[in-house]
C-alpha cells in the first residue's frame, strides 16, 4: 500500500510564501508524474504544477500560477515540493498532491492522490 501524506499548509498573508510538500510511504518500485493540484469552495480540483520523472524533469503550470509557484522533487525522499510565492487570496484552496507510481517490476501504474492541505491566504 503506497500512501502520500502532505505537510506545511496554513494561514499566510497575501505577497507572502509558503512550501508544502508530499512524501510518498510503502512499498513500490518507482514513482513517475508527481503533480499538486487545488480545489477551491464551490470549484472543482484544478491542475496547478506537474513535474515529471527521469534524468532530465520538465514542468507545467497553470497559467494562473506560473512565475509564483515552483514544483520541484527529491527522489531519494519520495518527496514533492511546491514553493509558493507574492500569493494572493483567490489562491485559497486544499491542496493535493498526487503520484504515479509503478508499485512492482511489471511496471503497471497506480495514481495516488494525498489528503490535502489547507492554504489560507488573507488580504
Amino acid at each position: 500500500q503506497v500512501r502520500l501524506v502532505e505537510s506545511g499548509g496554513g494561514l499566510v498573508q497575501a505577497g507572502g510564501s509558503l512550501r508544502i510538500s508530499c512524501a510518498a510511504s510503502g512499498r513500490f518500485w518507482r514513482i513517475n508524474d508527481m503533480g499538486w493540484y487545488r480545489q477551491a469552495p464551490g470549484k472543482q480540483r484544478e491542475l496547478v504544477a506537474l513535474i515529471t520523472a527521469g534524468g532530465t524533469t520538465t514542468t507545467r503550470y497553470a497559467d494562473s500560477v506560473k512565475g509564483r509557484f515552483t514544483i520541484s522533487r527529491d527522489n531519494a525522499k519520495n518527496t514533492v515540493y511546491l514553493e509558493m510565492n507574492s500569493l494572493k487570496p483567490e489562491d485559497t484552496a486544499v491542496y493535493y498532491c498526487n503520484m504515479v507510481v509503478v508499485v512492482n517490476t511489471d511496471g503497471t501504474t497506480y495514481l495516488y492522490w494525498g489528503q490535502g492541505t489547507q492554504v489560507t491566504v488573507s488580504s
